[in-house]
């Protein structure tokens, strides 16, 4: 076993009140309670304890300096055998029995130590309660516009959960206050909502933009024209170019998603041009009289 001195750091000349204050010094750095699962500070606590045990007795620290026996507290005895010197009274070890053996003396006789176990008492007493999770499916307009929904909760309550206009997929809302009751004095918890957004069977969002695929005749991709078109907030009117076809893209500003800062993205309608699904006389007439200009050729860029 070390030497009790050198396990200290002091000399062998020191006072009492100087290997109080190594002992202390060390308590304090190397506990068992101020280090949780850190099993080395754990075993030179022990180390330092066991030297301190020795040293603030002056008989056994008389003892010791005079050779009679060893750093454990064990007589030197050499001649004697080994299970002899087992059951030898005088043999004893000192032995770390817990984390929390011994330390309320310690801390009585220690300002520092006390104060800290009292801080962690209130600490442990203001805790706040846990935070609760949940899911909320909301509808595809409720998530750009914003709106309030309600959870029932496996208790049979309910909690008022407001959509922020603009919220994302995945977003997790933080309802503070609105979780698990504190075990102590402490605050509640908070309610983490994650939120999930049910497909709309026309928008699609992406990015701060909202895209639309608009259906238009013929004569509208054609000739151009007013049209009505479909937004989030409700349907406008757009102008549809002369001369546009299928993929054609009509920009809407302002009318995508809320951004957190202000303002909007925009609403993106992409054109779809649709033939009659009924045969039409008027137009099969017109169409089998019309021939395209030398320049025309819808496939040229497929030709090898």
């Amino acid at each position: 076993m070390k030497d009790p001195y050198e396990t200290l750091g002091v000399a062998r000349t020191a006072t009492a009140d100087e290997i109080r204050s190594a002992y202390r010094k060390l308590a304090k750095k190397l506990h068992p309670d101020l280090n949780p699962g850190d099993k080395s500070a754990e075993e030179k606590f022990k180390q330092v304890a066991g030297a301190y045990d020795l040293l603030s007795d002056e008989e056994k620290r008389r003892r010791f300096d005079a050779g009679e026996i060893d750093a454990s507290g064990a007589e030197r005895q050499h001649e004697r055998y080994y299970k002899d010197y087992a059951q030898d009274p005088g043999g004893r070890r000192y032995q770390y029995q817990s984390a929390g053996s011994g330390f309320d003396d310690f801390a009585s006789q220690d300002d520092f130590l006390a104060e800290l176990l009292r801080r962690r008492q209130e600490q442990a007493r203001r805790a706040p309660g846990a935070d609760r999770s949940y899911e909320l499916e909301v509808d595809f307009l409720d998530a750009v516009n914003g709106a309030t929904r309600r959870i029932t909760l496996p208790d049979g309550g309910s909690l008022d959960v407001a959509i922020p206009a603009g919220i994302d997929e995945g977003q997790v809302l933080r309802l503070r206050g609105k979780g698990a009751p504190s075990r102590g004095e402490g605050p509640p918890g908070d309610a983490l909502v994650a939120i999930t957004i049910r497909p709309h069977r026309f928008f699609r969002r992406e990015g701060d933009d909202i895209l639309c695929e608009l259906p238009v005749t013929i004569q509208e991709a054609v000739l151009g024209g007013k049209v009505k078109v479909p937004t989030t907030t409700g349907p406008v009117m757009a102008t549809v170019p002369k001369g546009s076809n299928t993929g054609t893209t009509l920009r809407l500003k302002g009318k995508g998603v809320p951004k957190r800062g202000g303002g909007a993205g925009d609403g993106l309608v992409r054109l779809k041009v649709m033939a009659p699904t009924e045969p039409d006389a008027a137009l099969e007439n017109f169409l089998s009289g019309w021939t395209p200009g030398p320049g025309y050729d819808p496939r040229r860029d497929m030709q090898s």
